[in-house]
């Protein structure tokens, strides 16, 4: 363990990142990012987790839910342990649910809900809307946000295809009138001798 603490704060990348409280972590060398165990902890809720992560180990604890978006800032995570821990299957625990199946399907498979006492044992992966109540009221507000950011995108889109566009036929109509202005100049030189 004082090996590994030792590796973990010479670890360049690492040293601004404190390895969460309960857990102890382990460098798998600077390319290779660190492996953060915080199986076995009691942990109640999610410590903040080193972005670093490459393999990290929170089965056997009392975790619940995972607050929506806690996972996303780990982008060298190869490996997830979520087993044996109480989930309790309404709208909060829809972020892990897809964000697992973006990540990986077995560790999805190997979670079963906790609570409500009408999904205990049932597969994460295997909930259906209607058994997660009432989590339409929660969708429609991030949707929306979603809708006028996209909105924006494509107005922006839209308005920069409109000032090329416009461009490019100003651009043409100017060729053409100093096409035609050369012409006459011509002209009136050759007229001239």
């Amino acid at each position: 363990a004082v090996l590994g603490c030792a590796v973990w704060a010479l670890l360049p990348g690492l040293r601004a990142e404190e390895c969460p409280a309960p857990c102890t972590c382990t460098s798998l060398g600077e390319a290779r990012g660190a492996r953060v165990e915080c199986g076995s902890r009691g942990l109640r809720s999610l410590p903040a987790l080193p972005r670093l992560a490459r393999s990290l180990h929170l089965h056997n604890n009392s975790l619940a839910s995972i607050p929506a978006g806690a996972l996303d800032g780990l982008g060298r995570l190869q490996e997830l342990q979520l087993w044996d821990n109480p989930w309790h299957c309404d709208c909060r625990i829809l972020y892990l649910r897809l964000w697992l199946e973006d990540f990986s399907a077995p560790a999805l498979a190997r979670l079963r809900c906790a609570s409500p006492a009408h999904l205990r044992m049932k597969p994460l992966g295997q909930l259906s809307g209607n058994e997660l109540g009432g989590c339409a009221a929660l969708l429609p507000t991030k949707c929306l946000q979603f809708f006028w950011r996209d909105l924006i995108l494509i107005a922006g889109a839209v308005i920069t295809l409109i000032l090329v566009a416009l461009a490019l036929k100003f651009s043409k109509k100017l060729v053409c009138q100093l096409t035609l202005g050369r012409r006459r100049l011509r002209r009136n030189i050759s007229k001239g001798h």
